[in-house]
């Protein structure tokens, strides 16, 4: 009668262990389901949750909109999510490999001399002369052919950064100043901040009392240097000015052995170590750059640039294409592997100083200047042709949604020049929006994009 009774006490269901192995098991995929959906870190995993994490270190006043313009970013889950060492080991193997030049040789030799333009204005046929440097046997042309205008003290600043820099760079008040946010205590030690901007910006600094007008200096903002570019020495436009310290970040910190570069658009929210870390050192690529999340093929993105007029000359964009085109430019395919598509989100940038890296970001400097500072335009032509070959992690889309928060650009009038429109406002040529490429230069890449895209 007493083990009839206990028997009858205990639920039903509990008397068959593969049911209650089943229900546990659930419950454990539910909890873990509802905590995946509702983590705002779908594609990063930290080893420890109690990595330590600074403070925001600067505070804008209301006027400066620091928050105007955000743009609604929808944060999928990651089929190649990023993992992050423990911050501590991260930010010592860091600086102990910015300690070891050997890691970082050999060293390209640049082309020195005087020349009209800053990048000295070459020839296609001269620039695609310098593509083959495989035996590091000469010297490659890589701006700095006329002086880049900034004061001698933040020359010496520039030039004093020896770890790893982070910049970015605003030109005709084109967006706001953003602070990172998520840097571990060690980070400022190893991490140099440097913000270009031009008078145009520093006016709008200037009427928001974020810098001082009597300073002979132009001080920090936040954990930004400011360093103003007396652009009108340089090009008449803005975004080619642009240009400069995002892709000679190592030139103008010729002592920096790691480089983030991050467009003014974005806000970092991952300590800079732990993204250079995670994407190029244990990966050991000389570069890393987030996909495009549209585009494969390079010519699509020059079909966007005309159909959205990012770029108002449309026969020079036809002839940049056709130039390509007939020097070899060919659409993307599995052969070539690893690259895993032809066309970047060029807004963030991470870089080891090595000799490939210096010689990919010359080479594509010198076609910036030759054809227009649409960098996804030229990205592939000199990532294929160079030699020797890049390592290049190109990263899920997703990931770059996970690492930064993106806002609009600043739309202000100042004269014929608008803020955000990355040029003079004034009458397009070829207005039609649509390139018109000679079949017989561009037939065979295009049957092959269409046929990849439609098989």
């Amino acid at each position: 009668m007493g083990k009839a009774t206990a028997t009858a006490k205990t639920p039903l269901f509990c008397q068959s262990k593969l049911l209650c192995f089943s229900l546990l098991y659930l419950f454990t995929t539910l909890l873990l389901a509802f905590h995946h959906k509702i983590s705002p870190n779908n594609c990063l995993f930290r080893s420890s949750p109690f990595d330590p994490i600074q403070s925001p270190l600067f505070h804008y006043p209301p006027s400066y909109g620091e928050h105007k313009h955000a743009l609604a970013t929808h944060r999928n889950s990651c089929s190649s999510p990023v993992f992050f060492s423990d911050y501590g080991k991260v930010a010592e193997e860091i600086h102990n490999l910015c300690k070891s030049s050997s890691a970082f040789l050999p060293a390209l030799r640049y082309l020195q001399g005087k020349a009209e333009t800053f990048g000295g204005n070459f020839s296609f046929k001269e620039r695609i002369s310098y593509f083959n440097d495989s035996n590091n046997d000469s010297y490659v042309p890589c701006g700095f052919l006329k002086e880049f205008p900034v004061s001698d003290s933040d020359r010496i600043a520039m030039e004093s950064c020896n770890g790893v820099v982070v910049a970015s760079a605003i030109f005709n008040d084109h967006d706001k100043i953003r602070q990172p946010i998520g840097l571990g205590p060690k980070t400022p030690e190893i991490a140099c901040f440097f913000m270009f901007i031009d008078d145009i910006t520093l006016q709008g600094l200037y009427y928001h009392k974020l810098i001082p007008r009597d300073s002979p200096d132009y001080n920090k903002v936040g954990v930004w240097r400011i360093v103003k570019v007396f652009s009108e020495k340089l090009y008449e436009n803005p975004a080619m000015n642009g240009v400069i310290p995002k892709y000679l970040v190592h030139r103008l910190f010729p002592n920096s052995k790691f480089s983030v570069w991050i467009d003014a658009k974005l806000q970092l929210t991952v300590d800079p170590l732990l993204l250079i870390h995670s994407l190029v050192v244990s990966k050991d690529d000389d570069m890393a750059i987030s996909k495009h999340p549209y585009y494969i093929h390079t010519m699509e993105e020059a079909m966007a640039t005309a159909r959205w007029r990012k770029w108002s000359d449309m026969d020079g964009l036809t002839r940049q294409m056709e130039t390509y085109c007939e020097n070899g430019l060919q659409p993307w395919t599995p052969d070539k592997l690893p690259y895993t598509t032809d066309v970047p989100d060029s807004a963030l940038i991470l870089r080891k100083h090595g000799r490939r890296t210096n010689l990919f970001s010359c080479l594509l400097f010198n076609e910036l200047e030759g054809f227009n500072p649409r960098d996804q335009l030229g990205f592939a032509f000199v990532r294929d042709k160079m030699n020797p070959k890049l390592k290049l992690n190109m990263f899920e889309a997703q990931v770059f949604e996970q690492i930064v928060v993106e806002y609009r650009h600043n739309l202000k009038r100042f004269g014929n020049i608008m803020a955000g429109s990355g040029g003079v406002v004034g009458p397009k040529r070829a207005s039609h929006g649509h390139l018109f490429l000679n079949d017989s230069r561009c037939r065979n890449y295009l049957l092959t994009m269409w046929g990849e895209s439609h098989s």
